[in-house]
């Protein structure tokens, strides 16, 4: 074979045109995908189940709904420790370990005897879910380099944006025909072709990287990490006749604020790079969108807790009715997302923003006003509102967080950011699933609820959400106004996959 300007030979393993997707990347990326779905999956699969398991365990929905903050929270701790992990062992490494972890946790759900054991179990997924998606993203990036990063990250967040759509349907579908069990059983065999097909596709590293690899912050992570679980946990217990003024609450808020203080003075004096590097927030723009993250965390999670359970408890609808009734939210997501990112780079991330928050506010209003009987069609619509108002928020805080900011920050920041949303996701389902409980108990004066008072407790706890949402109109008017010019050369910002 002969080149055809030269009429030298040519290789048959001549690589591509460095901006080309060639074969090798795209099957990478297949084979990361692969292992991807289980953990994008899981969160949307067990939203749906959470009835289902509150029945099957005999606890209230305060307590059941640990199954997903205890998750939230495992994937809060690990996902910093991901840049020192690939640093320190190898991508190919972590990435085989995650996948395991997964496994291992998702087997040890399905095997859970008790909602206790159930709840560390998911701690245990959380840790492999955790370092997934970082990773993942972790090498593409080496993999595809600059100039390709854009095409390769666009489609593997494919299976990101349909898995809120998939997650529902499949949850319901094992709910109503075979065992709650089955909901952690099914990451089994994909993790299993996933560990198969990175043992035998995913490149080994070149290097040592055991050499120069950064010190672990462990006292950092021995603060923040019990921290945060005693003030979500004390949170949580609020739900008790006594209310902040339970001995349980009082000692846990107490614990969580004294360690979560003596992290900050920590983080700020080491030298060693912090689990979360609080210095990132002297730079405006991020530490603007980093609190909008975190209220819209609270929001977007906390209404995936309740809106599932006003189908099933209030409509009575079967969990695969109400995971097919969660779908316009997806749809409306998917559909803006085509827009959201060219008209942020046009106009810039505030007005984009406050429109997000204007209509995520619309979307969440028909649910403050729900009946026994109000129409599906109002609802779906309204929930179809909500997504688009979902991706017009959240796109442009992700695109203003890295404005400023040096190169070197981005991956810090990147994992700050997402610490911080699933931060407030933990808090949001855990006080709303405090509040819904609460308002359950004072509708019916301890008996039976029946579907009118279900439905008050409803109404009062979507004022929350609706609430959370409205509360990002402040911090999101100290965004910027319009996006700055990058400099000639440098690389674009890295794109964050959504889960």
């Amino acid at each position: 074979m002969t080149s055809p300007s030269t009429g030298a030979p040519s290789s048959t393993h001549e690589h591509p045109p460095p901006d080309r997707l060639d074969p090798t990347l795209i099957r990478l990326g297949v084979i990361l995908v692969i292992g991807a779905i289980a953990s994008m999956l899981d969160a949307t699969i067990v939203s749906v189940a959470i009835d289902g398991l509150s029945r099957e365990f005999d606890t209230d929905i305060s307590t059941i709904q640990w199954t997903s903050t205890g998750y939230l929270l495992a994937l809060s701790v690990v996902i910093p420790l991901t840049g020192w992990a690939v640093e320190r062992f190898g991508a190919r490494r972590v990435w085989l370990f995650s996948l395991a972890a997964f496994l291992v946790g998702s087997a040890l759900c399905g095997a859970a005897w008790s909602v206790g054991s159930l709840i560390a179990f998911r701690v245990v997924q959380g840790i492999g879910g955790g370092l997934i998606s970082p990773v993942m993203q972790t090498i593409l990036v080496r993999a595809a380099g600059p100039k390709r990063i854009g095409r390769i990250m666009s489609i593997v967040a494919v299976p990101g944006h349909l898995a809120p759509i998939v997650g529902p349907l499949v949850g319901g579908a094992i709910m109503d025909t075979i065992s709650w069990r089955w909901i952690f059983y099914v990451n089994v065999p994909i993790c299993l072709i996933a560990l198969l097909l990175a043992w035998r596709g995913v490149p080994r590293d070149q290097d040592d990287p055991a050499r120069d690899a950064p010190r672990l912050d462990t006292l950092g992570l021995c603060l923040l990490s019990p921290g945060l679980a005693a003030l979500i946990y004390g949170l949580s217990q609020t739900s008790r006749p006594e209310g902040f003024g339970s001995t349980p609450v009082v000692l846990s808020l107490a614990i969580g604020v004294v360690l979560l203080v003596a992290f900050a003075a920590h983080a700020l004096r080491t030298r060693v790079t912090p689990v979360i590097d609080l210095r990132l927030f002297r730079h405006r723009p991020f530490t603007v969108a980093t609190l909008l993250m975190f209220l819209g965390g609270m929001s977007v999670f906390g209404a995936m807790l309740l809106m599932p359970l006003y189908y099933q408890q209030v409509r009575g609808k079967s969990a695969l009715d109400a995971g097919l009734l969660l779908a316009p939210q997806s749809i409306g997501t998917i559909v803006a997302l085509t827009y959201v990112g060219r008209l942020t780079d046009r106009i810039g991330a505030r007005p984009i923003v406050l429109a997000g928050v204007t209509i995520g506010v619309g979307g969440t209003l028909a649910y403050t006003q729900v009946q026994p009987d109000t129409s599906i069609w109002l609802l779906s619509a309204s929930l179809l509102i909500w997504g688009i108002g979902i991706a017009a928020s959240m796109v442009p805080i992700m695109s203003a967080a890295y404005q400023g900011l040096e190169p070197a920050a981005i991956p810090r920041a990147t994992s700050a950011i997402s610490v911080v949303q699933r931060l407030g996701g933990s808090f949001g389902t855990a006080v709303l699933a405090v509040i819904l409980q609460r308002q359950i108990a004072h509708h019916t004066d301890g008996g039976r609820p029946g579907p009118a008072a279900l439905t008050k407790a409803f109404d009062t706890t979507f004022w929350w959400v609706l609430g959370f949402t409205a509360l990002t109109i402040v911090p999101a008017l100290l965004l910027p106004r319009a996006r700055k010019q990058e400099p000639a050369g440098r690389a674009p910002e890295p794109t964050a996959v959504p889960e």
